[in-house]
């Protein structure tokens, strides 16, 4: 009876879970983009033509490949979103692994908030699943030899052509290889860090360096950021990451903070006396060492590689794997009462979805009038910005390009001259934008 409740308790939560989904990007004044959104949309929109080396082709490709069903890139994405998050619910429950914990985890706000909008990390989030089930079956020795390598590699490979940062699973699956290589497995992980290793010097090398030689010498920047922003900045990412009800803070401050970083905080430490207190499995001990090595990588890029600051969605792919062995031992402790986390979750994602509630599908007709009575709704775009740090005027350059994709930001003041060429006040006096109350 106690098993029957807990299924219809799981297909309910992701029924809702889906729909919040749908809401968090419809009830959103530009349907959940932002300037990264533009150029992964426009490299969707030119394939197989080769846009720029800056974003891996995983996403791009993934965008393409839903636009064949009849829809523009803007919707394609939202398409890819959703799928990843039932993808990682029935692969879950049909391998009978994490599934209690999967259902849990994607009906957290900030992974609702990650599948609605158009970025990559909700692209990465399945294939990481696929990855830690590959590890987790090569530890239980279920895979073994030439077949282990194989599978881990290709999992590695693959989280890399979807994002860069991938670059730390395969570190942590090298030096874990290292450290347990008297250990039956220990090997296939080393040597699987080692092709991937070998991967990202020929992507360099084939792919990158083809279409752009100075990318490495453009990227690399060092003394980016004093420590004292960065070690600001890691505590209150990881504050909102390991917050399970609200994801972000008051960009003004203010005492709102203290409760939003003091409760992902207290969360933090939870789960530290949690993994410390039981045993931590062999693939559980995995899972953390993974996420550990990556949270801690990224942090350190950002004093030569230029990325946003540490936060719920940088973090994604390395906490993903973190919440799975929490939820496990807080279901080995209350069992189905931690559901309620994912119910609550959702309707505090549902109560500030509504509360800073644009109407995109409105502004999309807005935008889609104009550029139809411009004639500029089938030609590629540019929209002249002064500073990337201009939001008013970005978030619509970002509406526009959910309309017309094959739009890029140009600096050059002399563009503007182009008819092609929109700028905030050619767009803002023609139409009407309905706006998010809480920017």
């Amino acid at each position: 009876m106690i098993k029957f409740k807990e299924k219809n308790i799981q297909i309910l939560l992701v029924i809702i879970t889906v729909m919040v989904t749908i809401l968090r990007f419809l009830l959103n004044e530009n349907g959940r983009v932002s300037p990264d959104s533009i150029r992964y949309m426009k490299f969707a929109h030119v394939l197989p033509e080769i846009d720029n080396t800056i974003t891996p082709l995983g996403y791009p490709l993934a965008i393409k490949i839903f636009t064949f069903l009849g829809t523009d890139e803007f919707w394609a994405s939202k398409i890819v979103g959703i799928v990843a998050m039932l993808f990682i619910v029935f692969f879950s429950w049909k391998k009978n692994f994490y599934s209690r914990e999967s259902t849990v985890l994607v009906a957290l706000f900030s992974f609702v908030s990650i599948f609605a909008v158009t970025l990559s990390e909700g692209c990465i989030l399945p294939f990481v699943l696929l990855f830690l089930y590959a590890s987790d079956q090569i530890i239980k020795g279920n895979i073994k030899t030439r077949n282990a390598v194989l599978y881990l590699s290709l999992s590695l490979i693959a989280l890399y052509t979807i994002r860069y940062s991938s670059l730390f699973f395969m570190g942590a699956v090298g030096l874990y290889g290292l450290l347990f290589y008297k250990r039956q497995y220990g090997r296939s992980f080393l040597i699987s860090g080692i092709i991937s290793g070998v991967y990202i010097v020929l992507y360099k090398l084939l792919f990158i360096d083809y279409f752009n030689e100075d990318y490495i010498k453009q990227s690399l920047e060092i003394g980016l950021y004093p420590t004292s922003q960065l070690l600001k900045e890691l505590f209150e990412g990881l504050a909102t990451t390991f917050n399970p009800f609200i994801h972000m803070s008051d960009p003004g401050g203010g005492m709102i903070n203290y409760g939003i970083y003091g409760l992902g905080a207290l969360n933090i430490i939870v789960m530290i006396f949690l993994f410390t207190r039981s045993k931590l499995t062999n693939s559980e001990f995995f899972f953390v060492f993974t996420s550990v090595f990556g949270i801690v990588c990224s942090f350190f890029i950002q004093y030569f590689y230029p990325v946003d600051a540490i936060g719920y969605r940088i973090l994604a792919p390395f906490s993903f794997p973190l919440w799975l062995v929490y939820f496990r031992k807080l279901f080995q402790l209350f069992d189905v009462k931690v559901y309620v986390i994912g119910i609550l979750s959702i309707m505090s994602g549902v109560l500030f979805t509504w509360l800073s509630k644009g109407n995109y599908l409105e502004n999309r007709k807005e935008v889609v009038h104009f550029l139809q009575s411009e004639k500029l709704d089938k030609v590629p775009l540019q929209f002249y910005l002064k500073s990337m740090e201009d939001l008013d005027k970005m978030q619509v350059a970002e509406l526009v390009s959910t309309v017309n994709s094959n739009l890029e930001v140009t600096f050059k003041a002399s563009d503007t001259l182009k008819k092609t060429t929109l700028t905030y006040y050619k767009v803002s006096q023609k139409i009407k934008i309905d706006k998010n109350k809480y920017q």
